[in-house]
């Protein structure tokens, strides 16, 4: 087995402990938890280092384990730093799982970026961009949660999935912080990519599918914001406004890389 093709294994199999573990009977957080945790943000962030190794890759597969690693790290350091966020996890995980399986079935190549602004310009939007993808990952996930706790609730059916997720107000309060945050660094995102194209070409918005998809994003998740402080707008309307951003987002990053460089 060539050395790429071991390494993307590796990278691939760390994330199933993480998927598996919290499905265990008296899941918590505790050791065996953290140390499934810990392998699936090491593998992925390796395989990406390699990846990334010189210059920076534009293909699919590439953006994929970027942001399964970004993912992982930062539902790590939200589980350390929350009582519930870990319970996340039997609906994140898994979801990486599947990316990983998506991303190691698209290994297309494609040419490093370059670009006519300054590397300092590129590198920052990118660090944004990927921390934003994480962010609404995160958002997303504990969006379903929400919407999975209160069709339970309503059908007065729990099951075994329901009973380890999050009590309603917990991922709603976890939702709305990561929400904001999200909101907040897409903005960012946004500032740095009209800094970057400017410095490239003159022009503040270049409008093709990302550049719309992603203000189409912002709004949509400005809009819930505002809805949700001043008409108390939340539960499942709200969870499905966020995952329609996160679907906006998906499209407009990894999305639009598959229509270019896999379907074309």
């Amino acid at each position: 087995m060539p050395t790429t093709n071991l390494l993307n294994a590796l990278a691939l199999f760390s994330l199933i402990p993480a998927a598996a573990i919290p499905l265990r009977q008296g899941a918590g957080r505790d050791n065996a938890f953290w140390a499934c945790i810990a392998l699936a943000v090491a593998g992925p962030s390796a395989w990406s280092a390699h990846l990334l190794w010189g210059a920076w890759s534009t293909g699919l597969g590439t953006t994929l384990w970027v942001s399964i690693a970004a993912s992982a790290l930062l539902f790590a350091l939200f589980a350390a730093r929350t009582q519930s966020g870990w319970r996340l996890a039997p609906l994140l995980m898994p979801y990486l799982l599947v990316l990983g399986f998506l991303a190691s079935a698209v290994r297309v190549e494609a040419p490093p970026l370059s670009a006519a602004a300054p590397q300092v310009w590129v590198d920052v939007h990118i660090v944004v961009s990927v921390l934003t993808y994480a962010l609404l990952t995160l958002a997303a996930v504990a969006s379903l949660a929400v919407f999975l706790q209160e069709r339970a609730l309503k059908r007065k059916s729990p099951t075994r999935l329901t009973r380890m997720l999050p009590a309603v107000l917990e991922s709603e309060t976890m939702a709305g912080r990561l929400l904001v945050a999200s909101e907040v660094v897409l903005g960012l995102g946004l500032a740095t990519g009209m800094a970057t194209q400017f410095l490239e070409s003159g022009h503040l918005l270049r409008f093709d599918h990302k550049i719309l998809l992603s203000i189409v994003a912002f709004v949509l998740i400005g809009l819930l914001l505002t809805g949700h402080r001043v008409c108390g707008v939340r539960g499942r309307l709200a969870a499905r406004v966020v995952l329609m951003a996160y679907l906006l987002l998906t499209l407009a990053y990894p999305g639009v890389k598959f229509v270019t460089q896999v379907l074309n």
